[in-house]
């Protein structure tokens, strides 16, 4: 598509007329019109323009000039879009569609909702939600940016207010006010700039709160978001009611108290958050019987950030995929398939490049389930980039390789694991996977995990007839492998293992193989001593005592960086094993199951009625840093807790 011509706007206009000063309506929709090409002087002669709709093209941006001044209506959905700035030449736009728009984020929302004070619609739905979350996030902003300014004067002294100072101290509120979840934090960055420079600019006497349109009590009540069943209230007292009721042994000891685990180490202090229904048939607060399956948490935002953590996570269960914002409890995207029920979700970051040569970094979540199929999601965009059709049964579980960002294996009932290449999606994110291997097993697999000392050679997997290991080394010539060795264990051969995890690069915590307990167990002393025999022991390190339930499919997980296993029970109890001492001085062979370090009862003082008191703990996971634990129910709920600062730190969320 060449430039815009005045005789292609009066063709696509409404209503017809052979001005152009008299069009209202205009349809510039799937013309592949980049950016350039949107020529302000052209368009500036739409004086009574209100509706315009730019979708399905390749914009990458918005020119700062367009001049349509009296714009209500304004569709720019599937373009290429990654800034929202110029919309505040628009200050009468009602309605906006950014759908499709795979750069733009959350923040994005939050500044469409800053820069346009009349908006009532934002892609089809209500945007007073976002008005709320805007005028709440401002007055704290602007609370704190007023703080850090008086401090900042005090410390300069009048004698050195200078030009220079007042440039440092914008710098400084960028850098340190902080406030809000890490998935918001290009907003908060955002006005904090803006509401600094405001008070240089007024010499610290006034600061402008933002313009966000007010809403009728009832129809900002109707919009809080749905997900939320309760929260926790600040003031009420932390801690477990009695009696207990797991079969733990007394050394088990409850938030707060001595005695399990590495009693050198304090006490974790978790706090419940949130519970949330977010996964329910036709959104209805009555069901109770979606089961919850899997969950993980977003890889931290920026590259190179080793050790950050993520306070966001994805959780699926039903035909639902849900990504949370775990310190606010908002669900901030929802992906549905009818007629799927997922069973597992993985996280990977890709590196994409735009058709205009730049280089974008954005996460995509693997999401498979009942029917086989791999979904691909883009969900900061909010659409599905592709499916895999990747096994002819259900898929029990997936992961990706921590080496290889576009390597995905594949785990199903048709007993077998497929690794993929999902490769990096075109300019219309569209993805072309490619198959690399495929490993048979005597069982369904259940559990994967990749050997951390080595995942391009070795994947480990937990399955219904015992523990396997496969080379997966693709320099080899057979693309077609059986398992290269099955790990037993002494108390049960040849048992299902439906948890396992790495708990640093050399220690697997592994269950089900003994029935009431978690085995920890050493990967290089087991591998470095089986020879060429195609089944060997392992080297047990530690037993750790767990429920003495005979169901199964409760699934593990651990906190390397911290040293934690963590897993559910039958009776809505988690687990928490600190195995640093273990790790440090395993005690001697054989020795008795080593007690947890403290169990989370189901939070009975917030109650979430009796229908759901006594629910099963499928699965919990801890963020990198152990600063957020989720835990996902057989009964439609997704319980969220925040790890509180130990006496002597400092909290800074």
């Amino acid at each position: 598509m060449g430039p815009l011509t005045a005789r292609l706007l009066l063709q696509r206009g409404r209503p017809k007329s052979d001005r152009l000063g008299r069009i209202r309506s205009l349809d510039l929709s799937g013309l592949k019109l980049h950016s350039e090409h949107l020529d302000p002087k052209l368009l500036g002669r739409l004086k009574q323009l209100q509706e315009l709709d730019l979708s399905n093209n390749q914009l990458d941006t918005l020119p700062a000039n367009l001049g349509l001044a009296h714009l209500r209506v304004l569709r720019c959905a599937n373009n290429q879009l990654a800034d929202v700035s110029a919309l505040c030449q628009f200050p009468q736009l009602e309605e906006l569609s950014l759908e499709g728009n795979p750069f733009l984020t959350v923040s994005d929302n939050l500044k469409v909702s800053f820069l346009l004070p009349n908006l009532r619609k934002v892609n089809g739905k209500d945007a007073s939600a976002n008005c709320t979350q805007v005028e709440s996030l401002n007055r704290e902003l602007t609370s704190r940016v007023t703080a850090h300014w008086e401090k900042f004067m005090e410390a300069l002294g009048p004698e050195k207010e200078t030009q220079k100072a007042q440039a440092d101290f914008v710098k400084s509120a960028v850098r340190d006010v902080r406030y809000g979840p890490e998935s918001l934090s290009e907003f908060t960055q955002w006005r904090v700039r803006m509401i600094s420079e405001e008070l240089v600019a007024s010499a610290g006497t006034r600061v402008h709160v933002a313009s966000v349109p007010e809403k009728p009590p009832e129809a900002a009540a109707a919009h809080k978001p749905k997900a939320r069943l309760v929260k926790r209230p600040d003031d009420t007292p932390l801690g477990l009611s009695a009696p207990k009721r797991v079969r733990a042994s007394p050394a088990a000891r409850r938030e707060g108290s001595p005695g399990g685990l590495d009693s050198s180490q304090p006490a974790l202090k978790l706090e419940p958050l949130h519970f949330l229904q977010c996964h329910s048939k036709n959104n209805s607060p009555k069901d109770l019987e979606t089961q919850l399956w899997a969950c993980a948490f977003e890889p931290a935002p920026e590259e190179g950030s080793s050790g950050a953590t993520s306070q966001t996570v994805a959780t699926c269960g039903g035909e639902a995929v849900c990504v949370i914002d775990c310190q606010t409890g908002i669900v901030l995207h929802k992906y549905k398939a009818p007629g799927e029920e997922f069973f597992s979700v993985a996280w990977t970051t890709l590196t994409v490049v735009t058709q205009t040569g730049h280089k974008k970094r954005w996460n995509v979540l693997a999401a498979a389930g009942l029917r086989g199929l791999v979904r691909l999601l883009h969900v900061r965009a909010g659409f599905c980039c592709g499916a895999i059709r990747a096994h002819k049964k259900a898929i029990a579980t997936l992961c990706f390789s921590p080496t290889h960002e576009t390597h995905l294996f594949t785990a199903s009932y048709d007993k077998r694991i497929i690794l993929w290449d999902i490769g990096v999606p075109n300019h219309d994110y569209e993805f072309q996977a490619s198959q690399l291997l495929t490993l048979d097993a005597a069982s369904i697999p259940l559990r994967l995990c990749p050997v951390p000392s080595c995942p391009d050679a070795h994947l480990l997997a937990g399955c219904e007839g015992g523990c396997c290991c496969w080379d997966v080394r693709l320099d080899q010539p057979q693309k077609r492998r059986a398992c290269e060795v099955e790990f037993v264990f002494s108390e049960a051969p040849g048992r299902r293992v439906d948890g396992l995890a790495f708990v640093n690069e050399d220690v697997v915590a592994s269950k089900g193989n003994s029935p009431g307990t978690i085995c920890l167990w050493s990967w290089s002393q087991t591998w470095g001593g089986r020879g060429g025999r195609s089944s060997v022991a392992v080297v047990v390190l530690a037993w750790l005592q767990w429920s003495s339930t005979n169901l199964a499919y409760f699934s593990l997980s651990t906190c390397p960086d911290e040293a934690m296993v963590l897993c559910g029970d039958e009776e809505g109890n988690v687990w928490l094993y600190d195995v640093r001492q273990l790790l440090r001085q395993p005690p001697a062979q054989p020795a008795p199951p080593q007690a947890p370090t403290q169990v989370l009862r189901w939070p009975q003082p917030w109650a979430l009625g009796q229908a759901v008191s006594k629910t099963m703990v499928n699965m919990v996971v801890a963020d990198p840093t152990f600063s957020y634990l989720t835990a996902l129910t057989d009964s439609n709920i997704v319980a969220i807790w925040r790890s509180r600062p130990h006496p002597g730190t400092t909290d800074t969320a």
